[in-house]
Order: structure tokens, then C-alpha cells, then sequence
């Protein structure tokens, strides 16, 4: 075979023994499957695989998304739940007539508590969906023990009362705070806010006001 193939004519191959010929048959056509898979399955082969991952990908978002679908009914209901608990909350706080006379009751609270209220001074309000916020820019001077029972007095009020403090400084008073002398007093200087409960008819009144 191999002195065959040494003698064998190229330009005369139809000649050629019919053993030789099947080797050349055979060599052509592993050489063809070859340069095919190369060119043709391999580049196939490879799409498909990105084809494959992006079909994976695509399986875990929509399983994601099935999944907040089916709990979507649920998650209404807690919406719903939490803003009816909100508003519970929120109902708690003092109305808009209620507002001047609780401001009120909180310097007397401050005054009753022993601390010197130097400032006490509510600003205008900001609405919100349900509620209304008020800055108070406050300075107060006071011991510990004075701030402690203020604070205690206004949790006792009967209405629910919300303080919290903006740029708020707590410092030890000077002798020019105190006239003179170190008592050990602290100055309390800066903004509180407070809130109140704005209801239905309010917020239509508000909603037509800001209307364009």
C-alpha cells in the first residue's frame, strides 16, 4: 500500500488501485468533516451554549418575578395593613385646633420643670400626606435633673406629643449666659420640631389650595 501510494499519478488518480483510491477517499473526507465542524458546528456550538446561559438567566428572573407575583396579593394586604396603622398612629397626634394650647402646655411643662425657657418660638408649619410639622427654635437653661423632669412632663401630657430635635447644641452655660458665675446649668439652643394630625377635610383644603 504504501509503494502504491509512493507510485500513484496525481494527475491520473482514476488509474489508481481501488485500495488507494478509498485511502484518498478517506482522507478527504476526515479533512472536509474537519474544516465543516471548524466552520460550521463549532461556531454553532458555541452560540448555542450562549443560548444556553442566557435561557438559564432568563429562567431565574422569571421565576423571581413569578414568585413576587404570586406573593403580590400578599403584599398589598401588609401595604395596606401598614398604612392603616400609620394613620392610626398618626390620628394620635394633637389636630390643628389642638396644635396652639399643646405648645402651650409644653413651655408650661419646661417653666414648671424649672428651666428658664429664654426662647420659645413655633415657626410656620410643612405639610405632609397625613401630617403637619412644626419647627420651634428653642433655649432653655436647666440642670440634668430639670430637662429629665421636662421631658418626663411631656410624655405625661394627655395628648400624644412628638419632639425631635434639629441642630440642637447642649452645652455647659457660661457666666455670661447666667449673668455671672458657674452653676453648673447646661443651655439647651437650637430647633425641635413637633407634629400634628392633618385630616380629611384639611388635606382637600390644602389639595385645592396647591392645585395649579
Amino acid at each position: 500500500m504504501i509503494n502504491e501510494l509512493r507510485d500513484l499519478d496525481f494527475r491520473d488518480i482514476g488509474s489508481a488501485p481501488a485500495s488507494v483510491r478509498y485511502v484518498i477517499l478517506s482522507f478527504l473526507l476526515v479533512i472536509i468533516i474537519a474544516i465543516g465542524y471548524f466552520l460550521l458546528v463549532k461556531t454553532k456550538l458555541e452560540q448555542l451554549e450562549i443560548v444556553h446561559k442566557k435561557e438559564s438567566s432568563l429562567r431565574v428572573e422569571f421565576e423571581s418575578k413569578q414568585e413576587k407575583a404570586s406573593n403580590l396579593e400578599a403584599y398589598e394586604v401588609q401595604l395596606a395593613e401598614m398604612q392603616e396603622l400609620l394613620e392610626t398612629m398618626f390620628r394620635q397626634l394633637p389636630s390643628k385646633t389642638e396644635m396652639d394650647k399643646l405648645l402651650v402646655d409644653v413651655s408650661q411643662t419646661a417653666l414648671a420643670a424649672g428651666i428658664d425657657v429664654q426662647l420659645f418660638q413655633p415657626n410656620a408649619e410643612t405639610h405632609h400626606d397625613f401630617y403637619a410639622e412644626r419647627p420651634i427654635s428653642v433655649r432653655m437653661l436647666g440642670d440634668y435633673h430639670q430637662f429629665g423632669e421636662f421631658v418626663s412632663g411631656v410624655a405625661s401630657l394627655p395628648r400624644v406629643v412628638i419632639l425631635t430635635m434639629h441642630d440642637i447644641s447642649l452645652r455647659r452655660a457660661t457666666s455670661r449666659d447666667i449673668g455671672g458665675g458657674d452653676d453648673g446649668r447646661l443651655i439647651l439652643e437650637g430647633t425641635v420640631k413637633t407634629y400634628r394630625y392633618i385630616d380629611e377635610e384639611e388635606a382637600a383644603e390644602l389639595a385645592e389650595a396647591n392645585a395649579p
